[in-house]
Parts: structure tokens; sequence; C-alpha cells
């Protein structure tokens, strides 16, 4: 990924390692690749559905960090329960069968409903080629690249001009669009195809191309989407893609899963997951051993035990770790976010994720701070809630 404005070796497009996009990974199942996105609690990856789709072999998600290139398997996989072939719900969860890299970055997902007009910046393992060339048959390596774009409509925006002559329909709400604009309005796409007018970012623009399925679209360092396909359009007299064919060149659009739509999907499937984690006051421990190598959880209970004014409300906080003796990307990895409790639900775990080593050390501690209550307080006066959890070393002697 991706086609550019410019030949791919412009360094705006390159990701080197150590540079914020090393959770975006390369993943292959059943000898074709895409891409996906390494999720905040370090053990799972969000890709696309349609990656293994009518295909049979293993999954290898391969890693590219500052501490070099790491293959890693499945242990599972799970892809939305309403995906289907037309572009519908097009999202899977690839459950790691071992502890990421810890240099890998983690990420959030975007959970508000802003992203049309807002700017992204998509990363991904495809094709490479320029807007007036198109992706080129086929590359000699994988190389991750980076391009930005933004989100001009929501999907069924198109449906509704184009009817019949749209040969699919997206579900209100749940997928991004956004053209590949050249600064000239007749290959603007969708102002064009849907009277939303935008000529484009100048040479910083791209779109996703064949291996980019799965790859992520971030708004803010968040995952606000999770590209989906390519199309080349055309609607009476107009037609805007640059060279009539379906290349991810000038005048195409592409589509992204919107990720915000499904927080709930994304948050229960893997609360489901996590081991051991607790679901009671009781059930807390407070302290956990340190291990030898990859990482483990502690976890943080959040539970809620007031009355909903609405019972389909979603509660929710944020939360963020804090250095105490422990430090963070040595002793435990920072983490960072917004819990939601949804309809139904009371409690839920915070994991944070245990650095393992075999360095003789003290015991030590960090938090996590627990603040911005929505649905609900902590008390009067209360801003904020803080608990501690000691790690323990399990190496020897510290003389």
């Amino acid at each position: 990924m991706v086609t550019t404005v410019s030949y791919h070796d412009d360094p705006r497009y390159v990701t080197r390692p150590g540079k914020g996009y090393d959770g975006v990974v390369c993943v292959s199942y059943g000898g074709y690749y895409g891409t996906g996105v390494l999720l905040s609690d370090g053990h799972a990856i969000l890709t696309a559905a349609h990656l293994f789709d009518e295909r049979s072999g293993t999954t290898g998600v391969t890693f590219e960090t500052q501490s070099g290139i790491q293959t890693l398997g499945a242990e599972k996989v799970f892809l939305h329960p309403g995906y289907d072939s037309g572009g519908n719900n097009d999202l899977a969860i690839v459950w790691l069968d071992g502890s990421a890299p810890t240099d890998a970055d983690r990420y959030e997902i975007y959970r508000e409903s802003d992203e049309v007009g807002q700017e992204f910046t998509a990363v991904g393992y495809g094709r490479t080629g320029t807007g007036n060339t198109g992706a080129a048959e086929d590359n000699d390596d994988y190389i991750r690249l980076k391009a930005d774009n933004r989100f001009d409509a929501d999907a069924s925006a198109l449906k509704s001009y184009l009817g019949s002559s749209m040969a699919w329909t997206p579900t209100p709400g749940t997928q991004l669009v956004a053209d590949f604009d050249n600064g000239k309005g007749a290959n603007d796409a969708l102002g064009q195809l849907i009277h939303r007018s935008d000529l484009g970012l100048g040479p910083d623009e791209g779109l996703v191309a064949p291996g980019d399925s799965g790859s992520p679209a971030f708004l803010r360092g968040q995952i606000a989407g999770i590209a989906t396909y390519t199309a080349s359009l055309i609607e009476g007299s107009s037609h805007p893609d640059v060279d009539n064919r379906l290349n991810s060149s000038f005048g195409e659009i592409a589509s992204w899963q919107r990720v915000s739509a499904y927080q709930k999907w994304v948050d229960q499937s893997l609360r489901a997951e996590y081991q051991d984690a607790p679901t009671k006051p009781a059930d807390v421990k407070k302290e956990v051993v340190e291990g030898d190598s990859g990482t483990t959880y502690a976890y943080f209970l959040l539970q809620f035990i007031g009355v909903r004014s609405n019972p389909d409300e979603i509660l929710s906080v944020d939360y963020a770790t804090r250095d105490g003796t422990a430090t963070a990307g040595s002793d435990y990895i920072a983490a960072n976010g917004r819990l939601n409790l949804y309809p139904g639900e009371n409690e839920a775990a915070i994991p944070v994720e245990i650095v393992g080593d075999t360095t003789p050390e003290l015991n030590e501690i960090f938090s996590l701070d627990v603040f911005n209550p929505v649905g609900g307080s902590f008390g009067e006066g209360v801003l904020k809630l803080t608990a501690v959890r000691t790690i323990i070393d399990d190496d020897g002697w510290v003389g």
C-alpha cells in the first residue's frame, strides 16, 4: 500500500520501524495476503473477514519493528457474524498464538461518529503504484507505506444516488468512502457522482490497493476504518476513473468498515478471550508474576453498581496507566483509552500487559487512573479513581 500521487519511494509515504506504525502487520492466509492492525490489548489483530473467505490454510501475522521481523500464528480467527460477500460487516479478529513484540505499536479504536469530512492516514502492505498508472500487477516484496485521504461520505450515500447502477448495498452507518483525487474536477469521483466535491490533499493523497484489504485508516492515531474494497463507478456521462480500469488509480473510490459502528462487537469479542479475567471484586489479583518473556496480563476491574437511567445507555470511563517504580516500555506496556459498558453489562476488565524478562530486580508497582465517567459518577466530589498493581519479580535475588 498504497497507490500514491508520486512514486512510492517518496519519503512522505515511507513507514520506517519506530515511527508509529509498527503495529500494522502483514496477514497471510491460504496463499493470499492482506494487512491488519494490532489492537490495544496486544494479543489481537483487527483485519477484513474476506481475507478468510472460501480459503483454507494457516494464518501468519508478520510484524516489522525495530527489533526485526517476526511472524506469529493464530490461535483463533473470529469473523463478524453478519459478514456477507457484498462488503457488509467485513471484519475479523485474529487472536495471536503468542505475545506481540513489545515494541509493536498498540492502537485504540476510534469511538466517535464524526469521521465524515476528516482527514485520515491509511497504512498497509498492498501493491505500489501511482494515481496515473494504478497499482502494479504484482510486488517483488511487501512494503508498508502510508498516505492520507479524507472520508467523503457514508457509503450508503452512494447507493441513494446511484441506485441499481451500484451492484451492492452498504448498510447505512457502517462504511466510509473516500476517492483518489488529483486536483481535477473531471476525476473527482464523489464530486461527480454524489456532489461531494473535494479535489484532494495534493501529493500526500493515496488509495488502498490489492494487499491492503484489512488495513487501518487512522484518525487521531486511532483505528477509524478497516479497508474493504475499491471501485470504479459510472453514472450516466460521469466516469471519473482516469484510465477506466479497476486498479486504484485517480478517480476511483475505496470503502472502509466504520470501526466506531462495531465497537461493541470488537470490545466484547476481546473480553471473551481474556483468560482468568476477574468478574467480581473478590477475583481481582493485585499482584502479577512478571514471567521470563513475552507479556502477561494484569487486570483492573471496572464495576457499575448504580441504576441506568435508560437501560439502553452505554456507560463509559477513560483510563490511563501511570508509572510508579515500574516503568512503561520496560516493565509494562502503557495503556490508555475508553472502556464502555454496554446495555446488560455492569462490569468489565481492563488488561495491561506486563513485560517478562530474566533480569533480577525488585518488585515494582504501577497505577491505573480512571476518569471522565459518562452515565454515572464516582461519588460526590470524586473526579478520579486509582488502583495499583505490583509486578512480582521471579528472577532471583537483587544484590
